[in-house]
């Protein structure tokens, strides 16, 4: 008589195919790193376009894949238009090989979340008699 546990199962188990599934498991279980940058402006409601790219006005939170420099381009009418850049330094956990580890060991969603606020100056009105001085002089200085 035949034992039904020996059909189904080897005699010898490998395990090797089991522990390579578990380990796949675990790196999809695993948490992951949210990015997230907030622009805000004095006073509000200014356009911001960040790395040539438009991103909406402000206050806005936009989600980024990189630390490093950002151009950052702010306008508001009535005001200056502000062109700058800013750089954003990851967190020592973003770093090889911490990263891998990070990422594994925490198993929750980790956000995180910089702000950057920017002040726009109010554009300066200058007198007609100013502008016209101003051109004159421009139009010596081209003679």
């Amino acid at each position: 008589m035949e034992n039904r546990k020996t059909r189904f199962l080897p005699a010898k188990c490998n395990l090797f195919p089991l522990s390579v599934v578990l380990l796949i498991v675990a790196l999809f279980c695993g948490g992951c790193v949210e990015r997230q940058l907030t622009i805000n402006t004095q006073p509000q409601e200014a356009l911001v376009v960040l790395n040539d790219e438009e991103i909406g006005t402000s206050p806005v939170t936009v989600s980024f894949n990189w630390y490093g420099d950002y151009n950052v381009r702010i306008s508001k009418p009535g005001y200056e238009t502000l062109k700058t850049h800013r750089k954003l330094k990851g967190p020592w956990y973003d770093k090889f090989p911490f990263d891998f580890f990070a990422q594994l060991i925490i198993p929750k969603r980790i956000v995180d979340s910089y702000e950057w606020t920017f002040k726009l100056e109010e554009k300066k009105q200058i007198s007609r008699e100013q502008l016209i001085n101003n051109a004159e002089e421009l139009k010596n200085r081209l003679r």
